[in-house]
């Protein structure tokens, strides 16, 4: 049983989701606190009536729910940013990757022959 969670938590993908997890979390720290230090005081000075954050209607708090949905655009625009940079070069370093040996028409009859006489042996 040891081995096989260690098969498990130790594979690259769980790390990987992992590593991801902890740099989300870090990147998402940082977004909120320019969120809430540089841009909503801005906001705040732009529309009328003060912090915004507390603006209610009813007995919801609207101005909480804008604040995280701010919150959450900028974070999704950003990774969006990231992610799309990434892609690029990744698809740029694939484009100049050399391409795949020609094999001749020779060498592929011989492996196919090779191949028969491997079944028939």
């Amino acid at each position: 049983m040891w081995n096989d969670f260690k098969k498990f938590a130790f594979k690259g993908n769980v790390l990987d989701l992992a590593v991801a997890v902890v740099l989300g979390t870090a990147f998402t720290a940082v977004v909120t606190a320019i969120v809430t230090g540089l841009i909503m005081p801005v906001v705040g000075e732009i529309l009328p009536g003060g912090d915004w954050r507390t603006w209610m209607v009813w007995k919801f708090h609207l101005g909480a729910l804008l604040a995280a949905l701010l919150n959450f655009l900028i974070v999704a625009f950003v990774l969006f940013l990231l992610v799309s940079k990434v892609i690029k070069f990744l698809d740029r370093r694939a484009a100049e990757a050399p391409p795949p040996p020609v094999i001749s028409d020779e060498v592929k009859l011989l492996t196919e022959i090779r191949d028969l006489l491997r079944t028939r042996g």
